[in-house]
């Protein structure tokens, strides 16, 4: 039904792709502003401190944890859920006048002493799974490589896409997932949003939906520039995202459900996993549109970009 919808009401996407530019621009500005002046919320594993796994063997209620950690003089803890609903995850910022090795040392310590305490507060029996000191250096590194992975992630997919399409279409894409990442960072820096480890998860996450989306949309593009006679690129790129917008829109909501799942059912643990990729493949999904579209054609895209090339004697072999 969505298919004959999109059929009989052609949408003109790139009648508006000067404003949706214009857009990209000034949210891609504003995102770059907050995490300059914000930065991001870092969570403990990317930052020193101590966590402690814990498996109670009943039902964990969070809001009693966190009322018995913060009378005890523990009012910075935070506390998820991890695997199941009976395991807990306990993170102690640092001490910043205890000495790092000191802290590595005092982990274990830290760790039965809050299962300890719970253990008391609680009419359910608590178990200490573990406890882990991470440094500073540990998170700097961590930060690091991430930023790191998703810089090779954006060169390859360049690469790829160049050989796999063409060098105007890699740049568009290549934009567009830049696009989505900045957008993404920018509304964690500017909500202060804590980034960890899962959060960074879901941006390589991010990188391989918008691709897969941009793709989709590239390659259709390529096969109307060479079948369709008539048409400017810009009509040509028009009849193109029509074509595909229904597998589009159901793709990104089909993943929004399961996204929505995940984000009010799955606990605090995988919450920011969850936020991350819901704003991902909603400004995926316009970017797929608008942005890798517009790139191309801003770069002059021609038919002749994109004709399969014609083999040396291909004409003499033909002849009788």
């Amino acid at each position: 039904m969505l298919d004959k919808i999109v059929a009989d009401n052609q949408i003109d996407f790139m009648g508006v792709r000067k404003l949706a530019g214009s857009a990209s621009i000034v949210l891609v500005l504003v995102s770059i502003v907050a995490l300059a002046l914000n930065g991001l919320n870092f969570g403990l594993d990317f930052t020193s401190g101590t966590a402690v796994q814990l498996n109670y063997s009943e039902a964990v209620v969070i809001d009693e944890v966190n009322e018995a950690l913060g009378s005890n003089g523990y009012d910075d803890a935070v506390v998820v859920n991890f695997g199941s609903d009976r395991d807990i995850r306990v993170l102690l910022p640092v001490d910043a006048e205890v000495a790092e090795a000191e802290q590595a040392a005092q982990a274990l310590a830290v760790g039965e002493t809050i299962a300890e305490l719970l253990g008391n507060n609680s009419s359910s029996e608590v178990t200490l799974l573990g406890s882990d000191y991470v440094s500073a250096k540990v998170g700097a590194e961590l930060a690091e490589q991430g930023g790191l992975g998703m810089l090779v992630a954006l060169g390859i997919i360049m690469v790829y896409i160049s050989v796999r399409f063409q060098f105007k279409f890699a740049v568009g894409a290549v934009v567009a997932l830049a696009h989505d990442l900045i957008i993404t960072l920018g509304i964690f820096a500017l909500f202060r949003l804590e980034f960890n480890l899962n959060t960074l998860a879901a941006m390589l996450a991010i990188i391989g939906y918008s691709l897969n989306d941009t793709i989709v949309v590239a390659d259709r593009i390529r096969e109307n520039f060479r079948r369709m006679r008539k048409g400017t690129p810009i009509e040509m790129v028009n009849v193109s995202l029509n074509q595909t917008l229904s597998r589009t829109l159901i793709t990104s909501f089909t993943t929004l459900l399961v996204l929505a799942s995940i984000l009010f059912i799955g606990g605090e643990a995988t919450q920011g996993f969850a936020v991350a990729l819901i704003i991902g493949v909603v400004i995926g999904t316009y970017s797929s549109i608008y942005v890798a579209s517009n790139v191309i054609l801003y770069m002059n895209v021609t038919r002749e970009d994109l004709m399969l090339p014609v083999k040396e004697g291909a004409e003499l072999d033909e002849m009788p």
